[in-house]
C-alpha cells in the first residue's frame, strides 16, 4: 500500500504514433493448496475481487480528516512465476484523478518472511518492503518494513529525508482484510499514513 504524493507525475510521450499492445499476462485464479508451503497457502485468502474503503492521512489528508475514497482491488496468483507471487491491481479515483496501483506480494520460504512491492499512478518511486526474517509464521497478520525518500508528502521540512515505513496486512476473515501503512518521520513517533479496508465482493 503506497502513500499518495502531493502531485502526480506527468506521463511520457513519443513521436511514434503506432503502438503495439503487450500480450496480457495469464494468472491462475486458484492453485492447489496441497502443492503449497504454509506461507504461500496463507495468501490464498487474498485471491479474488474486493471493495476497498481507502483513507489517506497524508498528502492533503490529516489524522482528524483523512481523504476517503473507494477502490476495487483484484488479487490473482501469477502463473508465470509458478504461482509464487500474488499480483494486486487496485483502481479507483483519488480527488479528480484516476487511481491505479499494482502490487506484488510474495513469501520467501528461505527467509520465512513476506515481501511486498508496489507501483502506482501518483507516487514517483517503487515502494518496497520486507518482513523480518523468521516472521512469516503468523496466521492473521503480515508485517513488512521499508523506507523511502520523501518528495514532500510529509511537508517541506522532510523533503529528501529517509522515512522508515511499515505495512501490515491483517487477514481478519475470509471476507475482510485491513491494510495499513505507517510512516516514522525523523524525530517523531510513528504515524498512520494510509488504511484500506477490503471487503470481498
Amino acid at each position: 500500500m503506497t502513500f499518495v504524493a502531493i502531485a502526480a507525475l506527468g506521463g511520457g510521450c513519443s513521436d511514434d504514433t503506432t503502438t503495439t499492445a503487450a500480450p496480457a499476462a495469464s494468472s491462475s485464479a486458484t492453485v492447489d493448496p496441497s502443492a503449497q508451503d504454509p506461507g504461500h497457502r496463507r495468501l490464498n485468502q487474498l485471491v479474488g475481487e474486493w471493495r476497498g474503503d481507502k483513507s489517506t492521512f497524508v498528502a492533503g489528508g490529516t489524522p482528524d480528516k483523512p481523504i476517503r475514497t473507494e477502490i476495487v482491488s483484484h488479487w490473482q496468483w501469477i502463473a508465470e512465476t509458478g504461482n509464487n507471487f500474488l499480483r494486486e491491481i487496485a483502481t479507483g479515483d483519488f480527488g479528480d484523478r484516476p487511481y491505479y496501483r499494482q502490487g506484488t506480494l510474495g513469501y520467501s520460504p528461505t527467509d520465512n518472511r513476506y515481501e511486498w512491492t508496489t507501483v502506482d499512478s501518483v507516487t514517483p518511486m517503487m515502494m518496497t518492503y520486507k518482513g523480518v526474517k523468521a516472521s512469516g509464521g503468523s496466521d492473521t497478520e503480515i508485517t513488512v518494513f521499508g523506507e523511502f525518500t520523501d518528495p514532500g508528502v510529509l511537508g517541506d521540512r522532510f523533503v529528501g529525508q529517509t522515512i522508515p515505513m511499515r505495512t501490515t496486512i491483517r487477514l481478519e476473515s475470509a471476507d475482510r482484510v485491513v491494510m495499513e501503512l505507517y510512516f516514522t518521520p525523523p524525530g517523531q513517533a510513528e504515524m498512520i499514513a494510509d488504511r484500506v479496508i477490503l471487503t470481498r465482493k
